[in-house]
């Protein structure tokens, strides 16, 4: 374009002249990756936790997703799932709402449905391959955390520390005893009939041994004969396979039920007593309605433990929930429980944000760091549309959804 005589150079600032060149695109994060979508202010937005990590955009491969019901997240998770069976990767999901199904049929496998009077059941207590790369000390601790968590959620309360002491005494003695499988019915036995040998190790006679844990064998107790009996009251049933690309662990009998936490915890320490067999792969692990899980202060430890032993096992955990205030709902303000919450936020570098209320944007700012405009546009967030924080950076990235995934991800089925 031609110049007429005489006409100065036009001056402009850089802050204008970036109109002149609308074609100019944010990079992303680069292609490498599972395709997410369209990155509203770019190109093509891909993710790869694994990718991240070893590039050091991320010093842990954990993600939490939240959103309000409608706008996206659950199907952006089943797609994300499914597009990762292309690079081989492995997908683990505790599903308490039975909404997985149709995912685990494109997989080829069937879910594995947990409730009482169904045939399915898991030995929480299962030490899996993990047993033969651990002495017999570390076995005993892993043992007693997970006991300890499901007692104080049970009872609603720490456990003293002459039940701490009951509980590692019955853990001792019923393994000694057991032929090779720790059940949770062996376990409450020797609650309630310690012997001299087990008194003995902690300076305490038998009687006040079983008073010490009798109230701890109770309500375990609820596990193996009372209405949650069937599910984890004996060995795993023989037979499960975690080797296919997708296992789903349906839940949905217990939904709306108050023994879903400890249930989601029972199937979850199971997964992850089998990890050491399946350590030579990459594997997401999602729990969805985590919610459930934080509600409970033990549970809550136990959870933000695993969740930090992500990169010794190369798993990629996935926490889905509705709100960034069940993070604090989780217990009351200043609370360890509600630290716990928060801590799981702290150890997911990647969190996805989907709409949120009004309500929510304060915390929002607060918990995730965001600035004032990105926690404004929270709100305003359409369905598909989510604020993404990968380490230190920000994106928005509209999920596409392909049009052979739509049957993977619909749950208006019945509205329809």
């Amino acid at each position: 374009m031609s110049r007429r005589a005489g006409a100065g150079a036009h001056r402009v600032s850089t802050a204008h002249l970036q109109a002149a060149y609308p074609f100019v695109s944010e990079g992303g994060l680069g292609g490498r990756g599972v395709y997410i979508g369209r990155e509203l202010l770019g190109g093509a937005f891909c993710y790869d936790p694994w990718d991240l990590y070893a590039q050091g955009t991320l010093t842990n491969p954990n993600m939490l997703v939240a959103g309000q019901v409608g706008r996206g997240k659950s199907s952006f998770i089943k797609t994300y799932l499914w597009r990762q069976q292309v690079f081989g990767r492995h997908a683990w999901i505790i599903d308490p709402k039975g909404e997985y199904g149709p995912l685990a049929a494109a997989c080829g496998v069937e879910p594995v449905r947990l409730g009482p009077g169904l045939p399915v059941r898991l030995n929480p207590l299962d030490t899996g391959a993990w047993s033969q790369a651990l002495d017999d000390v570390e076995v005993t601790r892993r043992h007693l955390s997970l006991l300890n968590s499901l007692a104080a959620a049970s009872l609603g309360r720490a456990l003293t520390p002459d039940e701490q002491a009951a509980c590692e005494a019955a853990i001792v003695t019923a393994s000694a005893r057991a032929d090779g499988v720790l059940t949770l019915p062996a376990v409450v036995e020797t609650l309630l009939w310690p012997d001299e040998a087990a008194a003995a190790r902690i300076a305490a006679d038998v009687d006040s041994l079983a008073a010490s844990g009798r109230q701890v064998a109770l309500e375990l107790r609820r596990l193996c004969q009372g209405d949650l009996a069937g599910m984890f009251d004996g060995p795993t049933t023989p037979g499960l396979q975690l080797d296919g690309p997708l296992v789903v662990l349906d839940l949905s009998a217990l939904y709306g039920s108050p023994a879903l936490g400890l249930v989601m915890l029972c199937a979850t320490a199971w997964l992850q007593a089998s990890l050491v067999a399946h350590a030579d792969r990459r594997l997401i692990l999602v729990i969805d309605e985590a919610w459930a899980i934080l509600r409970h202060l033990e549970i809550a430890r136990w959870l933000q433990a695993s969740w930090k032993l992500s990169r010794q096992y190369g798993v990629a955990n996935v926490a889905v929930i509705h709100r960034l205030s069940d993070l604090r709902a989780a217990g009351a303000e200043g609370s360890e429980q509600a630290a716990l919450a928060q801590g799981l936020l702290a150890d997911s570098e990647t969190r996805v944000i989907y709409g949120q209320s009004s309500s929510e944007t304060a915390q929002a700012r607060e918990l995730l760091g965001l600035t004032d405009v990105e926690a404004e546009i929270l709100p305003e967030l359409g369905r598909g549309i989510a604020l993404w924080r990968v380490g230190t950076r920000s994106f928005l990235a509209e999920h596409h959804i392909g049009s052979r995934e739509r049957a993977l991800v619909d749950t208006d089925a019945r509205m329809s």
